[in-house]
């Protein structure tokens, strides 16, 4: 039985909702030894129903040449044998498996929950139907330590299309750096390729779990206006597209909706630099022009008009709440 798995540690969450306090979790980590490298290191790996494919991407994590401390498998909902997959991939596993199961809430609660159940100081996310090369944890760990300045990093990756490989676009190659711009335009930072330090999600805040997409480029721009990223110029993790059970197919016709939903947020919400800020407005211009005209042409009129009108009410905004700034700002002044 596999509450009798030794290497597995089990909790049934039952909390719709990911309930963390980040200040409480970082204060109450585990003490780890810097003489250890791989005490340093958590991996969350989300899933739901996809069992057949869960056992490489568990496997590619056992493989590495690095290994983490431990592996947090957040099942989200899975009504298939995902449970008795992972049991038994905890007999022999070179470090500790943790299954969190708990009710369906989509991506980003689930990955929040093994965020808030991480032990360790650096975390690296891997979906359930990707996996990585074996020597992805010791590369990208050794740049994180070389070059301590970034807090968040990530590789190349290698795609294929129900099981062929494909080449990837120009405009798909990831930055190095400032990735803010290239950003705003579509998610240029691959879920599974990250490693990024524990701290920076009491700085920045958890994935956005009002978004069933797009959750990711929602918070790389939050972070990315801050903060640049370290990019290790390898491809390291490979990604099996083209499927229908997975988000960037069952939402592809609505994914702007969800983008304009995240630059909304981040221009009324984020202290960014006036470039940014012109930046991300020229961004929102654009995608809502795309989007209203496409929801127009589908005769889906009122929300068109809603999306078309939606870059003059923003600037609208900015512009009364810069006032209302200034205003204080000179009412304070002695």
């Amino acid at each position: 039985m596999f509450f009798n798995n030794p290497s597995l540690y089990y909790s049934n969450d039952k909390s719709a909702k990911s309930k963390c306090f980040f200040s409480f979790a970082l204060s109450h980590a585990r003490p780890f030894s810097a003489s250890s490298q791989s005490l340093l290191i958590s991996v969350i790996l989300p899933t739901y129903n996809r069992a057949s494919r869960l056992k490489r991407a568990v496997r590619s994590i056992q493989e590495q040449t690095l290994p983490p401390r431990e592996l947090i498998v957040i099942d989200d909902g899975s009504t298939d044998n995902t449970a008795a997959i992972v049991s038994g991939l905890a007999e022999n596993s070179p470090f500790p498996i943790k299954l969190i199961r708990r009710k369906n809430s989509g991506a980003a609660a689930a990955r929040n929950r093994g965020i808030c159940a991480a032990r360790f100081p650096y975390l690296c996310f891997l979906d359930s139907d990707d996996w990585w090369l074996p020597h992805k944890l010791e590369r990208q760990f050794a740049a994180m330590r070389q070059h301590s300045q970034f807090p968040v990093s990530h590789t190349r990756e290698i795609w294929y299309r129900r099981g062929v490989r494909v080449n990837q676009k120009k405009k798909h190659d990831p930055p190095h750096g400032d990735i803010f711009l290239p950003s705003l335009r579509m998610c240029m930072v691959g879920m599974s390729t990250i490693m990024v330090k524990r701290e920076i999600f009491a700085r920045f805040g958890l994935f956005d779990e009002q978004l069933p997409c797009c959750e990711d480029y929602d918070l790389w721009l939050r972070i990315g206006a801050k903060e640049q990223f370290l990019l290790i110029p390898e491809q390291l993790i490979c990604k099996d597209g083209g499927r229908e059970d997975q988000l960037s197919s069952q939402y592809r016709m609505g994914m702007d909706m969800y983008r304009i939903q995240a630059l909304e947020k981040l221009l009324a919400n984020s202290h960014l630099t006036d470039t940014q800020r012109g930046m991300a407005m020229e961004e929102l211009a654009r995608k809502c022009t795309i989007y209203g005209k496409g929801c127009l042409k589908h005769g889906r009129i009122r929300e068109g008009e809603r999306y078309l009108s939606l870059p003059l009410q923003v600037r609208r905004s900015l512009a009364d709440s810069c006032a209302e700034n200034d205003y204080i700002n000179t009412s304070i002044k002695p």
